[in-house]
């Protein structure tokens, strides 16, 4: 039973790191997507991204209410690959929820899930300063969260250019 945070930028590699990792274990595979196909070109990365898992996972949708999806589905026999935490932060966000309660709640799920857990977020703090209120939240919040899972957390990976760096 382990416990990975993967953190990095867009399009690091950290989910095909985290898949990776996943389909190495012997175990049932539970992809658990938190983006929402709110527009075509979302619709089609989605599916593409559904192809190229392949038929060994089972996918299961969960925009808001991933600590419940967690304590759900995580079994002994299983682990559960969530991607990604920045994507379901967002949608937190925009459906005006209590976002350090849905933390909370979240670094719960992790803890007792009794099965495997990766854990795929975006490093977001890299950058310049947001320009905007709203983009200084979200960076903040993801952060946070960022952080308080990596306490938690057996190990935690930061992809770079494709490169894993362990942090943890």
């Amino acid at each position: 039973m382990t416990k990975l945070l993967v953190l990095g930028g867009a399009r690091s590699g950290k989910s095909r790191f985290a898949q990776a990792r996943a389909e190495a274990l012997e175990s049932d595979l539970v992809y658990i997507a938190t983006a929402q196909a709110l527009d075509t070109e979302m619709d089609e990365r989605i599916a593409r991204h559904r192809q190229d898992r392949g038929p060994r996972w089972r996918t299961v949708e969960e925009p808001l209410d991933l600590p419940v999806t967690i304590a759900r589905q995580s079994s002994p026999g299983n682990v559960l690959l969530v991607d990604c935490l920045t994507l379901w932060l967002s949608n937190l966000m925009l459906a005006e929820r209590d976002i350090d309660g849905a933390a909370e709640q979240l670094l719960l799920a992790m803890t007792k899930a009794p099965g495997s857990l990766i854990l795929v977020a975006n490093e977001v703090g890299l950058g310049i300063v947001p320009d905007n209120a709203l983009a200084r939240r979200f960076r903040d919040a993801a952060g946070r969260l960022n952080q308080i899972l990596a306490e938690k957390a057996d190990e935690v990976m930061f992809i770079a250019a494709g490169l894993p760096l362990r942090l943890k």
